[in-house]
């Protein structure tokens, strides 16, 4: 039924010829206004459901799995569904309703069954969103344009992240009772990027939000230039490197919508059977298969690799490095996903660029280590900017 009322939708939205509604009244959220715009534009929503007790996280009042309206971020223009969930934390509703983290998820994979609304939290994501629920935060999480609705995930791609964050934060305020036009934007590893560029595409695309502050964990910060370097580095590797399974997500991404793209131009013979792979495959599925292949940067990648993947380098880059709002950087020391150099250049960058940054680094921690080690840290930081308090910039961080 909910597949059948999206594909209508979707055709509503290319044809202009809508032959029913959306939603049923049953389904639709209950603020009236929310169903009372037309479904022409960023952040309307098409449909409200429930979502399952065993997809929710802990001491929830109330969980949503909402499809909304957001800007086509591969184009730039014309509108596309996207699913997200919303999370409203247990107790007395705050006067005002509850402020927003606007969660931008992590890695997971470019097929629908991965879309983190069909499946359960992970152990580590459960404790950091509790917690941030526990300092009286509703989570509103996307999915991100091409997980769980049609197209090809275009992974990495910074305006599509960021599109689907924004506009799944206006949906949320639009639809659901008790939210608050309050908004922290929080992120980890893929989810990091993600919520940079939502800050960094937010006064241009979104005014209308109230964004005060970011929070990003093992943040990407990568250009043609570095990847080429990275990955030359990487090939001199005889062991597995985590590099190999984003590289595979990659050209994934940039095959559902470049037809020029031609993935035999990037992996060797070895390696083609874990791209094709890579469709369907989930980020742990894969992960084990590339291991178990034997995968490296040297076997699986062909010479002139990165001139094939240009374009979707190039959409990774962040359309500004200066931002609005103060900035958190989580850094793990013995991050080997995205190594630490890359994130502090970000915040070198981001720094000279005119951005509030304060970023930590935290000594022997790994990729996902970091996330739940940064929370008192980013506690200080998320109350600061929440009252409208001065940040105190770090833009050195030394191991702590």
């Amino acid at each position: 039924m909910r597949t059948s009322r999206l594909l209508r939708a979707t055709t509503c939205l290319l044809t202009g010829f809508c032959l029913a509604p959306l939603a049923s009244p049953s389904q639709a959220s209950p603020n009236p206004a929310a169903t009372a715009h037309r479904p022409d534009k960023p952040g309307t929503l098409l449909q409200s459901e429930p979502l399952p007790p065993t997809l929710s996280l802990p001491d929830a009042a109330r969980s949503l799995r909402l499809t909304y309206l957001s800007t086509n971020g591969l184009t730039g223009k014309g509108l596309v569904p996207v699913t997200e969930e919303v999370i409203l934390p247990a107790g007395k509703t705050p006067a005002g309703g509850w402020p927003i983290v606007a969660w931008a998820h992590g890695t997971v994979g470019v097929a629908d069954r991965c879309s983190p609304s069909s499946n359960p939290w992970s152990e580590r994501n459960r404790q950091y969103l509790s917690a941030w629920m526990k300092r009286g935060f509703a989570v509103v999480g996307t999915d991100y344009q091409g997980l769980g609705t049609p197209g090809t995930h275009a992974y990495l791609d910074t305006r599509v992240e960021a599109y689907s964050v924004l506009d799944g934060v206006r949906t949320a305020l639009a639809s659901v009772p008790g939210l608050q036009n309050k908004i922290m934007i929080v992120g980890q590893s893929q989810g990091g990027g993600a919520a940079f560029a939502s800050a960094a595409f937010a006064p241009d695309y979104a005014p209308d939000l109230n964004i005060r502050g970011t929070v990003a964990t093992g943040i990407p910060y990568i250009t043609p230039e570095l990847f080429q370097t990275l990955s030359s580095a990487g090939a001199k590797e005889t062991g597995f490197n985590p590099l190999v399974v984003y590289t595979l997500y990659l050209a994934q991404g940039l095959s559902g919508h470049d037809p020029h793209f031609k993935p035999d131009t990037v992996f060797t013979d070895k390696a083609m059977p874990t791209y094709r792979a890579a469709a369907e495959l989930c980020v742990y599925p894969l992960t084990d298969k590339a291991r178990a292949e034997g995968l490296t940067m040297s076997n699986a990648l062909k010479p002139g690799f990165g001139q094939a993947l240009a374009p979707a380098l190039a959409a990774m880059q962040y359309p500004t490095l200066k931002l609005a709002q103060p900035l958190f950087v989580g850094t793990g020391e013995a991050d080997q996903d995205v190594p630490p150099a890359l994130q502090l250049g970000l915040v070198k960058a981001a720094c000279a660029a005119g951005t509030v940054v304060q970023a930590h680094l935290y000594k022997g921690l790994d990729h996902s280590q970091t996330v739940n080690a940064s929370l008192p840290d980013s506690d200080a930081f998320t109350q600061a900017v929440m009252a409208d308090q001065p940040v105190t910039p770090q833009c050195s961080p030394v191991p702590q």
